[in-house]
């Protein structure tokens, strides 16, 4: 508790909202408790005792008692989709059903409830949704939904399964070459078999819903809609408009997108204007191999376009490999179950260091989806290359997920510079998720190294946290708690849980400061912007085990209420 009131001197003496009787974590280092906290404006006016913030309020004063809960800075999701999570709001949820049974009653009970859609479509279908003996096909979908095309997504959007009459509407019945690293698995009777491998396979039956496959186009191929009529452009912001209040109601104040296009970026500049945007939105410019080098200067006209505190465009995106499960990660030595098997990696050692060495030189940050080993070490090997090139500069690089890890490459993370952006809510026996296929997949003797957090923060790691919403579930409540109580596989295995302060921080300080922001946001100090979440309980007294009993009251964003009331 800090002796004296911290307060911004030059602002003025009455507050716009004063939030009391609580127990503040504010991430600031200098003072990192208070009892209350006041705003005016879009910013902090002031960190101190009830007695002293109390004095600054006035007649127009909105007056939160936190009644002795917690209070954050805002989440700072560092990792998310949001056009194709405001999509899922309203897809059919398969998480948690298990066995043929299961999936037939909640398939047919959706499809009842959808008479006029053309395809039917699911998301988060578990790899082992029938059994871990028995993999998916068209024919187990066509017994449930012959007529009526129909497509199911597994929670990592890697891999889709579809029916007969799906794959014959996108085209696929017979096969199609879909380019390396995607695949239309073939059956032994020459036709599709119904499984779809990556985003060029899913993506000719995932256009054909009634937002024809936009929400996609910012991974898939980094381009934007043609022929956009006004009544579908006003359709897709009134879907990125709830999956934004979604957002606000987690508490969440900051999202790092990882899809990007201009018409994402567009759309959201648009809802600022209009005061439409609950949260802070930051979209990159995705980087595929078919692009020529000089794209990159396009990445440069957004970074300088969209520059402000609500909605920057200022980073670059790229895909390295695929996911475990489908097996499309690229390994080393080797999956773990099919030592001869590495995949192949999305972008050549060299191509790959010509888009870091030149992204680097123009001051782009880039972030790399990496999930194998090989292509966790090939994107190192990338930034380095850059280092190299251009010199040692703050460059805050990142590699997103890093589900598998060489032990020869966890150092290189801090000599490096390199930002580990890992999502609890992703590891075997986390939030719901099943141990297969991906433990065998990852091969026992490398467990040690896969969803390596604290192996990682231990070896100097910079991290952040977030959940790759709609791949698993928004919460970030949920994904801390995975954090703090992570399982072991086997008991010789190290301990991968990190502490309260260190989660924390990964979904704000650390959040703000991958985003060159932390001199104005991810902690409430007097001057900083005013983006902060009212929890329901206190959560020290919660403690680690009951951490997923807390939820969100209050959301401010910019000194804006943006969830909950007074």
């Amino acid at each position: 508790m800090p002796t004296a009131i911290q307060r911004m001197q030059t602002m003025p003496q009455m507050a716009d909202i004063i939030i009391r009787n609580a127990r503040i974590r504010t991430m600031d280092p200098d003072a990192p408790r208070a009892e209350a906290l006041a705003i005016y404006g879009n910013r902090i006016l002031a960190v101190g005792s009830d007695a002293e913030i109390g004095g600054l309020a006035g007649s127009r004063t909105k007056v939160i008692d936190a009644d002795g809960a917690s209070v954050l800075p805002g989440f700072n999701e560092a990792h998310m989709h949001i056009f194709q999570g405001s999509v899922s709001l309203d897809l059919l949820n398969l998480m948690g059903v298990s066995g043929f049974d299961a999936l037939q009653d909640a398939i047919r009970t959706y499809a009842a409830q959808k008479p006029d859609e053309t395809l039917l479509m699911a998301t988060m279908a578990s790899y082992i949704v029938l059994s871990e003996t028995e993999p998916v096909t068209r024919h187990h979908l066509d017994r449930i939904l012959p007529d009526r095309p129909f497509i199911m997504i597994a929670p990592d959007h890697h891999t889709a399964w579809a029916n007969t009459a799906a794959l014959k509407l996108g085209g696929l019945f017979q096969g199609r070459d879909v380019g390396i690293g995607n695949e239309v698995v073939m059956g032994d009777d020459g036709f599709a078999n119904g499984e779809l491998r990556e985003t060029n396979a899913i993506s000719p039956i995932a256009s054909l819903t009634a937002t024809g496959g936009r929400e996609s186009l910012g991974i898939a191929t980094g381009a934007d809609p043609e022929n956009l009529t006004p009544e579908q452009r006003a359709a897709d912001i009134a879907v990125i408009k709830r999956g934004l209040a979604y957002c606000a109601s987690m508490g969440i104040t900051s999202v790092q997108n990882f899809d990007g296009n201009l018409y994402q970026l567009e759309i959201m500049a648009e809802l600022e204007r209009s005061g439409d945007l609950p949260v802070r939105m930051r979209i990159p410019f995705h980087m595929k191999n078919f692009m020529d080098l000089s794209m990159l200067d396009e990445a440069v006209r957004r970074k300088e376009r969209f520059a402000s505190d609500r909605l920057r465009g200022d980073f670059v995106k790229v895909f390295m490999d695929g996911v475990l499960d489908s097996q499309t990660a690229f390994v080393i030595d080797g999956y773990g179950n099919r030592p001869d098997y590495d995949c192949e990696p999305l972008f050549t050692l060299e191509h790959f260091k010509e888009i870091a060495i030149k992204a680097d030189a123009l001051s782009l940050q880039i972030a790399v989806h990496a999930i194998g080993d090989g292509a966790v070490r090939l994107t190192l090997d990338g930034y380095e290359a850059a280092v190299v090139s251009n010199g040692k500069r703050d460059s805050r690089h990142r590699i997103e997920h890093i589900e598998m890890l060489h032990p020869d490459d966890i150092n290189r993370f801090a000599e490096l510079g390199t930002v580990a952006s890992m999502q609890p809510v992703h590891a075997p026996e986390t939030h719901g998720v099943a141990r297969e296929p991906t433990l065998s997949n990852i091969g026992e003797h490398r467990w040690q190294y896969a969803f390596a957090w604290k192996t990682l923060k231990d070896a100097g790691a910079r991290m952040v946290f977030a959940t790759d919403w709609p791949v698993s579930p928004l919460n970030p409540i949920d994904c801390i708690h995975e954090a703090l109580n992570r399982p072991l596989w086997r008991d010789d295995l190290p301990d991968q849980r990190l502490t309260l302060d260190e989660t924390l921080a990964a979904y704000t300080s650390e959040g703000a400061w991958v985003e060159f922001m932390e001199d104005r946001k991810g902690m409430l100090k007097p001057g900083y912007l005013a983006d902060l979440v009212v929890l329901s309980g206190d959560l020290d007294a919660a403690g680690a085990a009951n951490f997923k009993s807390l939820k969100t009251l209050v959301t401010i964003c910019d000194g804006q209420i943006t969830h909950g009331s007074v």
